[in-house]
């Protein structure tokens, strides 16, 4: 990224004239500052994932071929989104209900190879942190709780990416976090001394998740403020489901949603919103998601940013205390 981003950077503003369209009903200083940073970002931290996990993974392994199946497949969902904003010079894409049914279509055929590449007596649980022996048989509706992983995971990305660097850094600490707990679960040995589900095979998804870290400290060089590029959906939408898939792999999709903490806050800013706006007529935040707030009540971007890190850091933090707390 660091070798080519300054070239596929000058290609995106070529092409888009206007670059990513800003919302007209956000921060002032966004449309002053912002107007004109081209989007599509997204599609140099997908190739060089790809890059690097056909360069060093097993490809025989089921597993990571999954995950290269998610990053694309979202990464087109997102593609086509930041397209036709780029097209229209209007911020919104495709219909929400129909990048919903995508996100959701894909999300059932991704747990349905996931459940046919894991030993068969892991299938359908869920499994808790903390209360190790607290298992879940939910059968056949496990289908609807991964989905939620992997579709929520997805969007709550995408809702967190809204100023410089702000999402991509909180990506890295749980893309980080998880290389942890997919080597142990995928090592017998610590699996079994720390009382972790084993998963055969899912070391492997390590590469991947080195290569997710790479290509985000890559791309935070370009994103860190003032950003030259935007990951837009493209970005955003492929390395949430990622994120969520590696969860419903490692069988640790409760640990996910505490590691992932600043996403579920910033999520919830949203239904909270809009809830409450329907429900009453009247707004609990000044703008959602919660980043816009606190640059309504006067925080600098720089502040939002640093502080929104260092809780991403404590949640990542508590994530990691979870493996060896019983």
């Amino acid at each position: 990224i660091l070798l080519l981003g300054e070239n596929l950077i000058s290609k995106l503003k070529l092409f888009q004239k206007h670059g990513q369209p800003i919302r007209d009903d956000g921060p002032l200083s966004h449309i002053i500052k912002k107007s004109g940073t081209p989007t599509m970002g997204g599609l140099i931290i997908i190739l060089s994932i790809l890059f690097s996990t056909l360069l060093w993974a097993d490809l025989t392994n089921k597993y990571v071929l999954i995950l290269i199946f998610c990053l694309l497949s979202f990464g087109s969902i997102g593609f086509l989104d930041d397209y036709l904003k780029v097209v229209k010079n209007n911020s919104k894409g495709i219909s929400a209900k129909f990048k919903l049914f995508l996100q959701v279509l894909i999300s059932v055929i991704l747990i349905y190879f996931i459940i046919l590449s894991t030993e068969s007596e892991l299938n359908y649980k869920i499994y808790f942190p903390i209360l190790k022996k607290l298992v879940l048989d939910v059968g056949i509706f496990y289908f609807i709780f991964g989905l939620t992983v992997i579709v929520g995971t997805s969007n709550a990305v995408n809702l967190t990416d809204g100023l410089d660097g702000l999402a991509i850094v909180p990506v890295i600490l749980v893309a980080v976090t998880f290389t942890l707990i997919a080597y142990l679960s995928g090592n017998i040995i610590f699996s079994k001394y720390l009382q972790l589900v084993y998963i055969k095979n899912a070391g492997e998804i390590c590469i991947f998740l080195g290569a997710m870290i790479g290509a985000g400290l890559g791309f935070l060089w370009f994103n860190s403020p003032p950003a030259k590029v935007f990951m837009g959906d493209t970005g955003s939408l492929s390395l949430g489901a990622s994120l969520g898939a590696i969860g419903v792999i490692t069988k640790h999709e409760i640990v996910l949603a505490v590691v992932s903490g600043l996403f579920v806050l910033e999520s919830l800013s949203v239904i909270i919103q809009v809830a409450s706006f329907k429900l009453t007529g009247k707004r609990v935040f000044q703008m959602a998601p919660l980043h816009h707030h606190f640059e309504k009540k006067g925080w600098s971007e720089s502040t939002v940013v640093i502080r929104f890190w260092i809780i991403a850091i404590v949640f990542a933090l508590i994530g990691l205390a979870s493996l060896k707390l019983r």
